[in-house]
């Protein structure tokens, strides 16, 4: 069901802050229409920490509207509270959402056998199938293969964001899980180094502005056109860089902004991007052919 290049979503907003619901119901029309294989709305791109549930629960319903079944919708619904991923999870599937993109719980800190119960908790009480998400760098936790091979015997936990960058982790963990489980890469610099070592495909930041060569990308490589693939890559490259040269998604924001997708306003914590990054994003953009 999941593969190739889905896209981690921004929530496009306007410049007071409020969520711009024309501009992301635009923004899931042109994924679709450039190739995008699959949308997560209210992850960490679409700044789900700073929604409230009314509007991370209305995003989620107009990205699965929208997208009318044309392509596969996850949601993201994780909580370092079990009882509050459970009741965004049941939203996700109320309204009608493909699959539920959980992170390991934040701040909190749990052990591995902390973290297995609740994405157990999470799965027997919804009916729905569970990515987990495993980022390091955000959560400070590290989900191990072992943990997520006891965590793959539960009919509904059916695969992984991985985010750890660590091009060791899809091999140890298609061992611990099986072939049949679904690994995604959550880290655009390494999505083609990750189907190389046995993954299916890369919810992505960068997808947000480069749909269509995002796409290309895993279609070229699943086709076995590698060269083309990686020719892709390189010319992504810089692009990548750029989003990546301050705390996701204030980049992406701006670039999405610079093609009509909404404002570049994040919400606080989270700072206005630099003037240097602005032009460091328009020059990658522009290298790439993303920006006239």
């Amino acid at each position: 069901m999941l593969k190739g290049s889905l896209t981690a979503l921004i929530t496009p907003m306007r410049e007071d802050g409020s969520v711009d619901e024309e501009a992301y119901r635009r923004l899931v029309d042109w994924q679709i229409a450039e190739g995008t294989e699959g949308l997560v709305p209210c992850g960490t791109t679409g700044e789900s920490p700073t929604l409230s549930h009314d509007e991370h629960k209305r995003v989620v319903e107009i990205c699965v509207e929208q997208a009318r079944g044309r392509v596969p919708v996850v949601a993201g619904t994780g909580s370092n509270s079990t009882a509050e991923a459970v009741e965004l999870t049941r939203h996700a599937k109320a309204a009608g959402a493909d699959a539920a993109l959980i992170v390991t719980p934040y701040y909190n800190k749990p052990t591995q056998e902390g973290m297995f119960l609740h994405f157990s908790a999470i799965a027997d009480a919804v009916d729905l199938p569970i990515i987990i998400y495993n980022i390091p760098p955000r959560s400070v936790i590290d989900m191990t293969p072992e943990t997520m091979g006891r965590l793959a015997k539960h009919r509904n936990i059916v695969g992984v964001k991985d985010a750890t960058a660590n091009l060791a982790r899809p091999l140890h963990q298609k061992r611990e899980c099986g072939a049949d489980f679904v690994q995604l890469s959550g880290e655009d610099h390494t999505a083609l180094a990750f189907l190389a070592a046995g993954g299916v495909g890369c919810i992505s930041v960068t997808s947000n502005i480069a749909p269509r060569a995002c796409a290309e990308m895993h279609r070229a490589w699943r086709e076995g056109r590698i060269a083309e693939a990686q020719a892709i890559q390189d010319r992504l490259l810089p692009v990548h860089d750029a989003l990546f040269s301050e705390t996701s998604p204030g980049p992406v924001k701006y670039a999405a902004s610079l093609l009509g997708y909404g404002a570049d306003t994040c919400r606080l914590p989270l700072a206005p991007v630099a003037p240097a990054t602005r032009q460091r994003v328009q020059a990658a953009m522009r290298s790439a052919g993303l920006l006239n």
